[in-house]
């Protein structure tokens, strides 16, 4: 009877720890999946959804490219807001008719962004898809980039254009990776033309059609958002699309851009930006956009600020305006966690 006894009392006391048990697990699970889904942000307490970006067209496997999450940050909120009342301030000024950024920290998936649904001409931010369609043709011709071209007719010349600076000449024989330096580090339209007229197209519009945006040839009309051309930008830290050697190639050279009226303006000389800038637009409108990717030390992060207005100038104070607030920010949250 004893040992009966005591049997049933274990079978009782094993149920009711196994009960137990399945409690603290599934209730560690919703923990963790509430703080997995929180990383991945919200903004409403609903569950994130993650857009998975791979590479398509190979026979057996599709890499991802990089991961865009569905839901904004809800812990970059305060700064959106204040970034919001810069724009306003500006557009109540009659000094931008439209403004757009997107912010993402490079390390996690917080990201936000402002008037996504406006889409801008490029312009000159569209050497970056050209210098990664060079480096793919030198992936698969090995030399490519030590290739000698000579420049022989000159790109006609932007009457709109306020921000100019050093230039191939006209006569001269230059390497595919000298002109890859005069074109991103001053945006030498000359450098780029003569790059187009030598790159193969197939390759340029796969690189759009791989990122899910509309393919196009060189010199037609082609629009985009700011968190669209962001997408050039990740790749490029996220060593995605181009090889390792070739994306710190890129990100690099990206960094000895001259530009310094608009996102760099502001920020300490110590700070290295991998930035490239482009403006478009006409006497009526003007249009000035940057994209870059500010190595705050181990707080990397991404912006793109695109806007249209009448005063180049004013445009890219908006610009070094907004890039200011959003690095003191990020300094003083990277400072807080520290």
């Amino acid at each position: 009877m004893k040992f009966l006894k005591s049997k049933k009392f274990s079978l009782l006391h094993l149920i009711i720890l196994s009960f137990a048990i399945a409690l603290i697990t599934f209730g560690l699970t919703d923990l963790w999946e509430s703080n997995h889904y929180k990383q991945l942000g919200s903004t409403n307490g609903s569950q994130c959804k993650i857009d998975v970006k791979r590479l398509n067209g190979l026979q057996y496997t599709k890499p991802i490219m990089f991961e865009d999450d569905m839901c904004e940050s809800d812990e970059l909120s305060g700064l959106k807001q204040r970034v919001s009342q810069i724009i306003e301030r500006y557009r109540t000024s009659g000094d931008v008719n439209v403004a757009s950024f997107y912010l993402r920290k490079c390390d996690n998936s917080d990201w936000t962004g402002l008037n996504d649904g406006e889409r801008y001409r490029p312009a000159s931010l569209l050497k970056i898809p050209v210098l990664m369609t060079i480096l793919k043709m030198n992936e698969d011709n090995p030399g490519f980039l030590n290739k000698k071209l000579k420049f022989e007719t000159e790109f006609e010349k932007m009457k709109n254009v306020a921000f100019t600076s050093k230039s191939i000449k006209l006569g001269e024989s230059y390497t595919v990776k000298e002109l890859l330096s005069y074109m991103i580090k001053y945006s030498d339209n000359n450098a780029t033309l003569l790059l187009e007229n030598n790159m193969e197209l197939k390759v340029f519009r796969q690189i759009f059609e791989d990122f899910g945006l509309p393919s196009f040839n060189p010199g037609e009309k082609y629009y985009i958002s700011a968190k669209e051309y962001s997408y050039f930008m990740s790749a490029i830290y996220n060593a995605a699309y181009l090889t390792i050697k070739d994306s710190e190639f890129a990100a690099e050279l990206l960094t000895q851009s001259n530009f310094r009226s608009g996102i760099v303006k502001e920020l300490p000389e110590h700070i290295k930006v991998a930035h490239k800038f482009g403006e478009a637009g006409n006497d009526q409108e003007k249009q000035l956009h940057e994209s870059a990717i500010v190595y705050l030390n181990d707080n990397p992060y991404l912006l793109t600020v695109m806007t249209k207005g009448r005063d180049n100038q004013k445009l890219s104070e908006l610009i070094s305006e907004i890039s200011q607030a959003i690095y003191l920010e990020m300094q003083n949250s990277a400072a807080a966690v520290m």
